[in-house]
């Protein structure tokens, strides 16, 4: 029969100071917290993995940052995903990496693309007014949002003020519409 490991108590954590290796002080369910030498703790969450049946750790966050109720909560969490067969730490990472794609897809960054392609189609004079007046008009306020996050009306509320100061001249207007297309 296996050993039932006796949970954690927060004094049990605020006691726990640094040695000369890293430790772990074990709660139950693959939940530990690891102290390292230097004094941090952090949690971490040992599990088998579900296709390869290799043993992982997932690191759920540092204490006190994280409290213990919240790690037994995010073990909990942990846990149901694997029961759905679910590697947490590849869901983790997958997140991680959409979250930073989408933040990485920038208006700047599509302006760039588009222009690359677009002033290739165009003359040299009129692809320098059009990237002038993007510059001046709109990247100068709306570059750096994700274009996912750039809905009309924030774009009309950021835009508007510019709109009414902008020394666009009226005869310039089809040219930079035509240009856009």
């Amino acid at each position: 029969m296996a050993n039932k490991t006796q949970s954690l108590t927060v004094t049990q954590i605020l006691n726990a100071s640094a040695k000369d290796k890293e430790y772990n002080l074990y709660d139950g369910d693959g939940l530990s917290l690891r102290i390292k030498p230097i004094g941090t703790k952090f949690w971490l969450f040992n599990y088998l993995r579900p296709i390869t049946k290799k043993r992982a750790n997932l690191s759920i966050g540092r204490y006190p940052d994280l409290s213990l109720a919240k790690a037994r909560t995010k073990a909990i969490e942990t846990r149901q995903l694997l029961a759905e067969g679910l590697d947490p730490k590849e869901r983790r990472d997958t997140t991680f990496r959409a979250k930073q794609a989408e933040l990485s897809n920038t208006l700047q960054a599509a302006f760039e693309d588009w222009f690359g392609v677009k002033k290739t189609s165009i003359k040299e004079l009129t692809a320098k007014k059009l990237q002038q007046h993007l510059d001046k008009y709109l990247l100068t306020y709306l570059s750096k949002y994700p274009i996912a996050e750039i809905t009309a009306p924030h774009a009309i509320k950021i835009l508007q003020p510019v709109a009414n100061q902008a020394s666009l001249k009226p005869e310039e207007l089809p040219e930079l519409l035509t240009a856009l297309n």
